[in-house]
């Protein structure tokens, strides 16, 4: 479990863009793959972004490549998500966490941080 804050939400216009920065805790942060997860109301949450920690390579949902970018400064202890060409059903509250593929290493989830995308 990583402890984490993310920040940077907010309301924007459909092809707005937002950066999304998660804080994490701990002294072994670079040595983590870190991604990100949304929930949609009333949906399952699910992948958006992951990025490797070795070699910093990332993977993405299908519904966000081309629009989302993974990145982290590790002298930061920080990942974030820069998020272009926004549409409504990118509309959700935004969370990261350690990651093992697609996949959440985590107990208990940080609060997120919310995105709405008006059209």
């Amino acid at each position: 479990q990583v402890p984490v804050v993310e920040s940077g939400g907010g309301l924007v216009q459909a092809g707005g863009s937002l950066r999304l920065s998660c804080a994490a805790g701990g002294r072994t942060f670079s040595s983590y793959d870190m991604g990100w997860f949304r929930r949609a109301p009333g949906k399952e949450r699910e992948f958006v972004a992951t990025i490797n920690a070795r070699d910093g390579s990332t993977a993405y949902a299908d519904s966000v490549k081309g629009r989302f970018t993974i990145s982290r400064d590790n002298a930061k202890n920080t990942v974030y998500l820069q998020m272009i060409s926004l549409k409504p059903e990118d509309t959700a509250v935004y969370y990261c966490a350690r990651t093992v593929g697609t996949r959440a290493l985590v107990d208990n989830w940080g609060q997120g941080t919310q995105v709405t995308v008006s059209s």
